[in-house]
């Protein structure tokens, strides 16, 4: 059975503060979370003083506020992280997070040593990060939000060049080569899962396109799963159930908090109900071969039938459809051999209703 690896999203929903991110840390616990993911950005590094607001955010936040005003608000200092690990490590729950900037991704790889690393759909077009990314060996979990196919193996180009270049300086055509060569792709099967997601926030139930999930499988041959921004639990159970070797699902201590993505996160108890449903999916699965289960041979000979005589049958009288019916239990001859006991004399006597041997 393929186990579902489920990322419970704090990203920036800790508002700021470490002891509410150490809480989100606990809840993720309590949910049956397999990690806790946070946010790592530097915000003059990740946005320009210009840089606006999406939609969503300008409707939770202070409208007038830049994107960079926001972001030093929901920024995690740098001193908090190794008690963040250590309650992680304390807690049995692998600690993610996503970095923004190539400070960030130091910061997490190499004086935290964190061994995967979540990209955001919103830097599948930043190579540098991509490429410094691959260069530390590490598994990435890529989402894929707003991307076309062409993006998405774009992005795929610059990891595989990253993961198999020695100290290459990266060009056009050795990217394209990494890509194209057995060491490229091996490189991606072993280490890259693609996340299929769609970046709004929530995302509109029509515009999910889950199916989208096995056109990656089949375009990229790499592990896949799905980064949900909807509301509710339905659609991450849905993705498991089609195979998602990873879930990501926003999370918060309470919907009704400042901040941009509270309002999207489930609470913890729906996340603890997700992680059940999910795991519940994982066992329904099962097994791909067509078989009787244990419960079923205990049911199947009171479900099914046999042949039976519906009157009185003596020694020697030839079965026939006025004498020999089906019924139920399943204890006597299959009833898939009525026509041809049909004209057979009867090999002993037969009360009415006794199953024929």
């Amino acid at each position: 059975m393929n186990r579902t690896y489920i990322i419970a999203e704090a990203g920036v929903n800790h508002n700021g503060s470490v002891e509410l991110a150490v809480e989100l840390i606990d809840a993720a616990v309590e949910a049956g979370a397999d990690a806790v993911k946070f946010q790592t950005f530097k915000p003059e590094l990740l946005v320009s003083a210009f840089a606006g607001k999406a939609d969503y955010q300008k409707k939770l936040t202070d409208s007038e506020e830049s994107q960079l005003d926001m972001l030093r608000k929901l920024q995690l200092p740098e001193e908090s992280y190794p008690k963040l690990l250590e309650r992680c490590r304390a807690r049995g729950i692998h600690f993610l997070s996503t970095p923004f900037d190539l400070d960030s991704l130091s910061l997490l790889t190499e004086t935290y040593d964190i061994p995967t690393i979540k990209l955001p759909s919103g830097e599948i077009t930043n190579p540098l990060l991509l490429y410094r990314t691959a260069r530390t060996g590490k598994p990435i979990i890529l989402s894929t939000g707003m991307s076309t196919l062409g993006e998405i193996e774009t992005a795929l180009s610059v990891i595989a060049f990253g993961y198999v270049a020695a100290d290459e300086k990266p060009s056009r055509d050795k990217i394209l080569r990494a890509y194209a060569s057995e060491a490229g792709q091996r490189a991606l099967r072993d280490n890259v899962t693609l996340l299929h997601c769609t970046t709004e926030y929530p995302a509109p139930l029509d515009e999910v396109n889950l199916n989208v999930m096995d056109t990656l499988k089949r375009a990229f041959n790499l592990k896949v799963g799905y980064s949900d921004h909807t509301q509710g639990i339905a659609i991450p159970v849905a993705a498991a159930a089609k195979g998602a070797a990873v879930i990501e699902k926003h999370f918060t201590l309470d919907r009704g908090m400042p901040g941009p993505d509270h309002q999207a996160s489930l609470e913890p108890m729906e996340l603890k109900q997700m992680v059940s449903a999910i795991r519940d999916v994982e066992k329904a699965l099962g097994n791909p071969i067509k078989h009787p289960t244990a419960s079923e041979i205990n049911n199947k000979l009171v479900v099914r039938k046999s042949l039976v005589a519906i009157r009185a049958i003596r020694k020697g009288e030839p079965f026939s459809e006025e004498n020999l019916a089906i019924k139920r239990p399943g204890t006597g001859r299959s009833p898939m051999e009525y026509w041809e006991m049909l004209g057979q004399p009867a090999d002993r006597d037969y009360e009415r209703d006794e199953p024929v041997q």
